[in-house]
């Protein structure tokens, strides 16, 4: 959950994780161009949340985080983004 760009981002951006397929674990990368709440959420096919990876306050940036699926079943899952006024979901593919 590093910010890994001192470059401040002109909008928000929710990157494609990678890898994907994975097995166990992904990285997901995001932009933030303003301060503020974050929240990035993990949710199951049937839109049920299996993981909340970040809730907090961040500064404008890049950001990566990693998301482990070692305790989940194969499948499909998404992950959102929000922050401010944005908000946005991608598909990934967690095969065991």
């Amino acid at each position: 959950m590093n910010n890994t760009n001192i470059e401040i981002p002109g909008n928000y951006k929710l990157y494609q994780n990678y890898p994907n397929p994975f097995n166990p674990s992904t990285k997901i990368k995001y932009d933030i161009k303003i301060d503020g709440l974050v929240t990035l959420k993990v949710y199951n096919i049937l839109g049920s949340e299996v993981a909340s990876l970040v809730s907090e306050v961040k500064q404008a940036g890049r950001y990566e985080v990693e998301f482990n699926g070692s305790n989940l079943g194969s499948g499909v899952y998404y992950y959102r983004l929000q922050a401010g006024d944005f908000s946005e979901t991608k598909r990934m593919l967690l095969l065991k």
